[in-house]
């Protein structure tokens, strides 16, 4: 528990810090960008909020250091393997010229120092056929720097409103804490508290009002810390089924999935041009229905702190189940199924222009 204070004091001292002098430097850290087609905040915002978040996580892991020293050498080698992913998603943030291609390329960096230094690689994920071919070391290397590198992506590919990547992440990291728990895994337990604390020191400013962002950094740091962790989990702790992270990271993975499906298969376009069709962006327009067509900076902010609930909720549906059944590989299976029609109905639905009435609010 005093990590999780440790993490989340610091990180909403150091949100405010950014918050109360953003006039020094807002003409480099802010998100001034109002137009852009996925752009739905209403002034310049200070788009560095991952930085508060990779202090706190790194100062709640100082004490550790004088009395539990397996926790602090795992932790600290886990942090020190975000860097390349950080740091180049914190540059994105200050410079808007790192494309997804060099974040991507960062994180599987990241993803292989972890590898290496934690023996963190997939060698199996319960599919008859696959678990062979990555038998392989170098195809086992290969694939999970891979999908590392996707789950990061993909809590940067939601991170569209107030609140919306940080607390998934944050329900994420509680389902891990818990099972880790559960099976008396206490690094991975403690590097979750921390995760939690330094978001939710960084959620008290972002949500609802948004007065500062995750940016790239920030959005990259959670997603690979939370992809990582995972990934350990199931590695140290034979009890753990592999589909239990990908149930708990569902939500993210599908988005990206079928991102990728829409500008490819039906757009004809390349999956990394961005658009305003992401789930959460047609609930904005489509379902919250607050103040609709006003300018009002205010009604506008609490339009936009709206949308996030609804994906809180849906994220819920994945993450529940995966901590029902964390050990039952084939219920798993069946959860994630049956989410991936959810998704998919919900989509079509709206998109349709048959939002079901109980999802519309409005003013």
């Amino acid at each position: 528990m005093s990590s999780t204070l440790i993490a989340l004091f610091v990180s909403l001292i150091g949100c405010l810090f950014i918050i109360r002098f953003q006039h020094l430097h807002s003409h480099v850290t802010g998100d001034t960008d109002l137009k852009g087609i996925q752009k739905f905040h209403i002034q310049a915002v200070p788009r560095i909020g991952g930085l508060p978040i990779f202090i706190g996580i790194a100062c709640a892991l100082i004490p550790r250091w004088t009395n539990d020293l397996t926790v602090a050498s795992f932790a600290t080698l886990l942090l020190a393997s975000a860097l390349p992913c950080f740091l180049m998603g914190l540059l994105e943030d200050l410079t808007k010229k790192i494309g997804a291609k060099e974040r991507l390329l960062a994180t599987m960096v990241s993803a292989a120092i972890a590898g290496w230094s934690l023996q963190a690689w997939l060698t199996n994920v319960q599919i008859f056929g696959v678990d062979w071919i990555l038998s392989i070391p170098i195809i086992s290397m290969i694939f999970t720097c891979f999908c590392i590198a996707g789950v990061a992506h993909s809590f940067n590919l939601i991170d569209g409103y107030h609140g919306l990547s940080g607390a998934v992440a944050t329900i994420i990291l509680t389902a891990l804490g818990y099972v880790a728990f559960q099976i008396k895994d206490y690094p991975i337990m403690v590097c979750s508290l921390a995760g939690i604390g330094a978001i939710v020191g960084f959620l008290f400013w972002n949500y609802p009002k948004g007065l500062i962002f995750l940016g790239d950094g920030g959005a990259y740091l959670i997603g690979f810390w939370i992809a990582e962790l995972s990934l350990l989990l199931v590695l140290r702790n034979q009890s753990v089924s592999k589909w239990f992270p990908l149930l708990l990271c569902f939500y993210p993975i599908f988005e990206t999935l079928f991102t990728v499906y829409r500008r490819v298969a039906l757009k004809r376009v390349s999956p990394g041009l961005p658009d305003a069709a992401h789930l959460h962006q047609i609930i904005y327009r489509r379902a919250v229905r607050w103040a609709i067509g006003s300018t009002e900076a205010e009604l506008l902010t609490q339009r936009n702190a709206i949308t996030a609930p609804y994906l809180w909720l849906l994220s819920s549906i994945a993450v529940i189940p995966a901590v029902i059944f964390w050990n039952n590989h084939v219920a798993l299976k069946i959860c994630a199924g049956l989410f991936a029609l959810t998704y998919i109905w919900l989509y079509w639905s709206i998109v349709r222009f048959k939002t079901p009435k109980w999802l519309i609010i409005q003013k």
